[in-house]
């Protein structure tokens, strides 16, 4: 074999590793577009009461065990955003978006986006 029979295999090789990862992101990103919609859909804005912040795997938080059972197996074993809040009368432990994460006050009464248990944005809070 000469060195161009060999660059010609690995450039075939190359091609069909980008195709694959082609169609691959345009699959996730379907997915990505559908559970946005789904957020935005269903989002609604309150007011709640931070109490604590923190980044915490799934297993170390009080979050039903029906949430724990739906959320993908790679990110069971990733620190996660998790906010505990006085949502209304009760306290509850929602995940956070990372973006608003990082912006959220503790102790403090703010207006959010909620979509189930997920903040989704922060809305009109001023330091």
């Amino acid at each position: 074999m000469d060195w161009w029979q060999i660059a010609l295999i690995v450039l075939a090789g190359i091609v069909v590793i980008f195709v694959i990862l082609y169609f691959v992101g345009r699959k996730m990103q379907g997915k990505a577009d559908e559970q946005q919609a789904m957020i935005d859909q269903s989002k609604m804005t309150t007011s709640i009461l931070i109490i604590d912040k923190k980044k915490q795997k799934i297993k170390e938080t009080n979050l039903p065990q029906m949430v724990v059972d739906q959320i993908p197996k790679y990110l069971r074993f990733r620190k996660l955003p998790i906010v505990k809040a006085k949502v209304g009368p009760k306290i509850t432990t929602l995940l956070c978006d990372e973006k608003v994460f990082k912006t959220l006050p503790v102790k403090k009464m703010v207006k959010v986006e909620i979509a189930g248990i997920y903040i989704v944005a922060m809305k009109g809070y001023k330091k």
